[in-house]
């Protein structure tokens, strides 16, 4: 996070509110490995990045509040009594849905106003939505002395994700960017909670993002479908999510789904065992191996779960062909967003030029390449 974008977010505020705020730096989280199987009570292995939200916020003498979008300036007004989501409310709803789901938790709040705006590439896939919420709900729980451990932070960001933006997301998106260590990936247990941090020595590469700068129409149905389809194949074997599901029941799985639906529990089971397997190689200082596996789950994602695209689909296989790239997989829920590259330091210039170019002349569009690190978890800025 620049700091010249947080001054500018702290200089609205003042300059908006009359009043020195405190601000919070909320990042965005890319996830390493273990798509799709968050939702799935699986594992997950994501981490905070060094590009997020920063939210200015602070008490108000108003009898309501005004959250600002520093990036779009946008502005909304809006009292804490009878929050309802709001029909096509955009970013208003992570707001609203936060402040009202610590209100349901039975805390107590009283107006407050906020400046919000960040660095996170829109469309990109790097969870903006659960930084915003992270940032706000971390700020409200400072202010107004709420006492909220993270993991209940992270709870309030999740069901306001739920009830507000109506996107039914699993808990990876949030725990990631509150508990984020710099250098670091945290292996994250989606049923219980539990998550062990893992060190990652990238050595001679480093990751790269890749993003296509399209995101499908598909998306959002597509994933309330996969996540349906996953609930019923667990329950028809009496268990309580994929997670649970041995091989004698993916035996029975394959006699009852249809091949298109197996194939979507059949991923999800692969997906939690590299997963595991990719702690491991990072604990063995195993890059090459972790590389391999983000290829394997690509092809998984590609032909198994079915939530890639043509472009997407484009940008591994351009990597495959250039062996300083040593791993590359779509990142997200799909039909768009980036890949992420697991690539040698020094190639990234050329490679950089060369993919632009390539994906210029098979889609008429731009690509845009992000370096990134990974960075601390949601905290207080200071000065």
């Amino acid at each position: 996070m620049t700091n010249e974008l947080i001054k500018q977010i702290q200089e609205r505020f003042e300059t908006t509110f009359n009043k020195e705020p405190l601000t919070i730096n909320s990042p965005g989280r890319i996830n390493l490995i273990g798509e799709h199987t968050d939702y799935n009570n699986g594992f997950v292995l994501p981490a905070a990045i060094d590009k997020g939200i920063i939210t200015a916020i602070q008490k108000s003498n108003n009898n309501f509040c005004t959250a600002v979008a520093f990036d779009l300036d946008e502005t909304y007004d809006f009292s804490l009594n009878e929050i309802i989501p709001l029909e096509k409310g955009g970013w208003k709803n992570y707001i609203i849905g936060v402040a009202a789901e610590i209100q349901k938790y039975g805390k107590t709040i009283t107006s407050f106003n906020m400046v919000f705006g960040g660095n996170i590439p829109n469309g990109a896939g790097l969870s903006s939505s659960a930084a915003i919420e992270n940032g706000l709900v971390f700020g409200l729980n400072e202010l107004f002395n709420l006492n909220l451990s993270k993991k209940e932070m992270i709870l309030i960001s999740q069901k306001a994700e739920h009830n507000f933006a109506l996107v039914n997301c699993g808990i990876m998106d949030q725990f990631a960017s509150m508990f984020g260590k710099k250098d670091t990936a945290l292996i994250l247990d989606c049923k219980t909670f539990d998550s062990s941090e893992f060190k990652i020595n990238f050595g001679k590469y480093q990751l790269l993002l890749i993003n296509t700068n399209v995101k499908h129409s598909l998306s959002e149905s597509a994933y309330n479908d996969r996540r349906s389809v996953c609930e019923k194949a667990a329950s028809s074997v009496s268990k309580e999510s994929l997670r649970e599901v041995t091989d004698e029941d993916l035996n029975i799985l394959k006699t009852t789904l249809s091949i298109e639906d197996f194939e979507k529990v059949l991923y999800v089971s692969q997906e939690n065992s590299r997963v595991q397997e990719a702690s491991k190689a990072i604990t063995n200082n195993d890059i090459q191996t972790l590389g391999s596996l983000l290829y394997l789950s690509h092809q998984g994602l590609q032909h198994l779960y079915k939530v890639s695209c043509d472009e997407l689909d484009f940008l591994v296989d351009f990597s495959k062909n250039h062996s300083e790239v040593i791993g590359a997989r779509m990142m997200g829920g799909g039909f768009g967003g980036c890949t992420i590259n697991l690539i040698e330091k020094n190639a990234v210039p050329s490679f950089s030029k060369k993919v632009i170019e390539a994906y210029s002349k098979q889609f008429h569009k731009e690509c845009s390449i992000y370096d990134i690190v990974l960075s601390e978890g949601t905290h207080i800025h200071k000065n």
